[in-house]
């Protein structure tokens, strides 16, 4: 039985997450794409930094301006931040998603060995786990909470399967049309040929019936 639970606590733990950090200039945006299933809840935790001499530096004025772009490069939401916090958005359709940061600090300038460094997780799914969860005293209420993310994340694995077989099928439609065309224009080519050559022959005749060659 307890190795029961202690498996499930550790494939509560198994989130679907990417995280990454990366340099970013001073008003300089950086864009990331996410492949987001329809109707999922994505959220992103940021912590921005500056670097100085290859040692974090605490700037509390440092701030962090987040868009969203859908896959019909619309905006779904743009914001400032400070130096760290979080952002939420739903998708409302099904593709890539453009994550772009840029960072809102106009007070400082960056100098040769400096530099502004982004940490960023992004969590896909309604339920992410609590890190206080682990800690929470009450085995009952942690059991629920763990259960109920697994079935979360069961629900955003479905959606990416359907979303993965909704891009294989336009793949597979465009691959066929592909291949209609190649073949529509293999046979063009062919016709093509024996036109030009019916037509060579035809001409080479006449020459040698004008000289009397035959």
């Amino acid at each position: 039985m307890g190795i029961l639970i202690t498996g499930l606590l550790v494939l509560c733990y198994l989130e679907l997450t990417s995280a990454m950090f990366f340099d970013l200039g001073e008003q300089e945006e950086k864009c990331i794409i996410e492949e987001v299933p329809e109707d999922t809840l994505v959220t992103g935790y940021f912590l921005l930094e500056y670097w100085d001499n290859g040692k974090p530096n605490h700037l509390p004025h440092l701030g962090l301006t987040v868009t969203v772009r859908d896959p019909d490069h619309q905006t779904l939401m743009s914001k400032r931040y400070g130096r760290k916090g979080k952002f939420t958005f739903t998708a409302h359709s099904s593709g890539q998603h453009f994550l772009c940061m840029q960072s809102n600090s106009t007070r400082f300038a960056v100098f040769a060995g400096d530099r502004l460094r982004l940490h960023l997780d992004v969590q896909m799914g309604e339920h992410t786990m609590d890190p206080g969860t682990a800690k929470a005293k009450d085995t009952v209420k942690t059991m629920e909470y763990s259960l109920q993310h697994i079935i979360d994340q069961m629900l955003y694995i479905s959606r990416q399967q359907n979303f993965q077989r909704e891009r294989e099928e336009t793949f597979r439609q465009i691959s066929e049309k592909s291949n209609g065309n190649i073949l529509w224009w293999a046979i063009l080519q062919t016709a093509i040929l024996l036109t030009v050559g019916v037509w060579q022959m035809k001409r080479l005749k006449d020459f040698l019936i004008e000289k009397k060659l035959v």
